[in-house]
């Protein structure tokens, strides 16, 4: 922990003593939070994981840009309900850089601390469903008129499933034959008769009836956070894969974190199920606030919802055949356990694809 130490204090405009500790439940970076024994405020600290962001200076980038034009957009506005949001700072090393890069080559940065506030680790109820839906909506609003082409493709392949198949395809070639457990078997005939489908929103995009905006990337409920006293969202976090990309994965992502019943990382699967009620708060929350969606968006929402707990799934199956390089893990096997519980959720999802879709269109008609 002394490193970390030495490395918070390169963040500190007098390199004054401080006080690191782990922070957050990361599954991909580093956290830590450091608190300043006098003068500066507490913030941030974060190791990235150079395995999974191959290029960080571009990262960094891409959430400089984001972070400045969201704050030159709050301060254009003048409804009240922006009043209390709150947008990451970034901040600068000793050098005046975004980062700071150790003896290691380890690669660091600092935020801001979003002081009076409160991580949403778990959706409890619809109200919280449908502050985090209000949160991704007014995120996807602020930056709106931000052109794709401004943001770097710091993730080659992200959210496109055919990478991930192709990805997969090469990792079971690669490994052989493999003692498949019921689990693994489970998985791999999962994939296997999805696989035909899977492809459904590339082609769309292909056919250009969908378009690139800008995107979170990684929506999900404890990225989001609530004011302490009155539970409302005034931040959005974790920006790494701010990026181009599908509007519609974004809110098929947060769906999936936050209404699946059961506990994401680890194998409870027969509790497992996605909840429609917690759905439809999340939307009544996001719709809104981000009146921009067009009426192909609406047509493949649902599509959306299943492919990306489909894709989460995959990509922990082939962690798991990699050796689990990706995601952090605590116990062999884990990734296994992780991607039953994704597939499990699709296998729910799938169950409810009337009453999702009647449910959009319910969503979709309250607006007008």
């Amino acid at each position: 922990m002394k490193h970390v130490v030495r490395i918070a204090q390169n963040f500190l405009k007098s390199g004054e003593d401080v006080v690191v500790e782990p922070y957050g439940n990361g599954i991909i970076h580093d956290t830590y939070l450091a608190s300043p024994i006098k003068g500066q405020e507490k913030f941030i600290l974060q190791r990235l994981n150079l395995h999974v962001f191959k290029k960080p200076e571009l990262v960094m980038q891409n959430i400089r840009i984001v972070c400045d034009h969201v704050h030159k957009s709050l301060a254009q506005q003048r409804d009240a309900k922006f009043e209390q949001w709150q947008m990451l700072e970034i901040m600068p090393a000793s050098d005046g850089q975004d980062y700071f890069v150790d003896e290691q080559g380890s690669f660091w940065r600092g935020f801001s601390f979003i002081d009076n506030a409160m991580v949403l680790e778990n959706v409890a109820n619809q109200e919280e469903a449908c502050q985090v839906g209000t949160a991704l909506g007014r995120f996807h609003f602020l930056v709106h008129d931000l052109e794709p082409g401004c943001l770097h493709d710091t993730l080659p392949g992200f959210h496109e499933i055919s990478h991930y198949l192709s990805h997969f395809d090469r990792v079971v070639e690669k490994s052989g034959k493999l003692d498949h457990s019921s689990r693994l078997q489970y998985c791999f005939d999962f994939i296997k008769s999805r696989r035909q489908w899977a492809p459904v929103i590339e082609n769309a995009l292909a056919e250009e009836r969908l378009q690139f905006r800008i995107t979170h990337g990684d929506p999900k409920s404890n990225n989001v956070m609530l004011d302490i006293n009155t539970h409302k969202a005034v931040s959005l976090i974790d920006l790494d894969t701010v990026k181009p990309g599908l509007i519609l994965y974004d809110i098929a992502d947060c769906l999936r974190s936050c209404c699946n019943t059961s506990d994401e990382t680890a194998g409870g699967f027969a509790t497992v199920a996605f909840d429609s009620n917690l759905c439809g708060a999340l939307l009544s929350g996001y719709l809104p606030e981000y009146p921009f969606l067009t009426d192909a968006d609406y047509e493949y929402l649902y599509d959306a919802i299943c492919i990306i707990a489909f894709e989460l799934g995959l990509r922990f199956v082939i962690d798991f055949l990699e050796s689990d390089v990706y995601f952090k893990t605590e116990y062999k096997g884990h990734n296994l356990d992780r991607a039953m519980v994704q597939f499990k959720l699709a296998e729910s999802i799938e169950t409810q694809e009337n009453q999702l879709t009647s449910l959009i269109a319910d969503c979709r008609g309250r607006l007008t």
